[in-house]
């Protein structure tokens, strides 16, 4: 067993260890967003039957609860922009890991000697080949869409 080959695979085990360790922490966050939203959600309903109940409140009391409100509707606004972005992460993880699969398989059809090929392996091949083309076109929309969603933010 060739040493390259040896250190191909000790690197493909070592990224897909880190996409699935990515993939891991994406998740925690994931849910811990959506523990915060429920929490934003409760706090958001107090302060709304604070405001429609306590009419005779002082003004500066409801300012102040409407302030309140206003600042809960702003962090969930952040956490839902965090979670799209950590939607598109995983899809992009996903083809990544699609990639790396892919690009194995096409390295274990060139590497196949000439001689032995067949024509079915050569259709194969550019089946793979097409097929690899997508993933890395489909990973350059996803990185474009974020670079023109961090633009629109600044």
């Amino acid at each position: 067993y060739p040493t390259w080959k040896r250190t191909l695979a000790r690197r493909a085990r070592e990224s897909q260890m880190k996409r699935f360790c990515r993939a891991q922490a994406i998740q925690r966050r994931l849910e811990e967003i959506e523990v915060t939203f429920r929490e934003l959600e409760q706090q958001g309903i107090k302060l709304e039957k604070l405001l429609r109940d306590e009419n005779e409140s002082p003004a500066d009391q409801q300012t102040q609860w409407t302030n309140q409100l206003l600042y809960l509707v702003q962090k969930k606004n952040n956490l839902m922009t965090e979670e799209s972005d950590l939607m598109i992460a995983v899809q992009e993880l996903k083809l990544e890991e699609q990639q790396c699969q892919l690009d194995e398989k096409l390295r274990s059809y060139i590497n196949t000697e000439d001689t032995l090929k067949t024509p079915e392996h050569e259709k194969a091949e550019q089946e793979i080949l097409k097929q690899l083309v997508e993933v890395v076109n489909k990973r350059n929309v996803l990185i474009q869409l974020q670079e023109e969603r961090r633009l629109s933010e600044l």
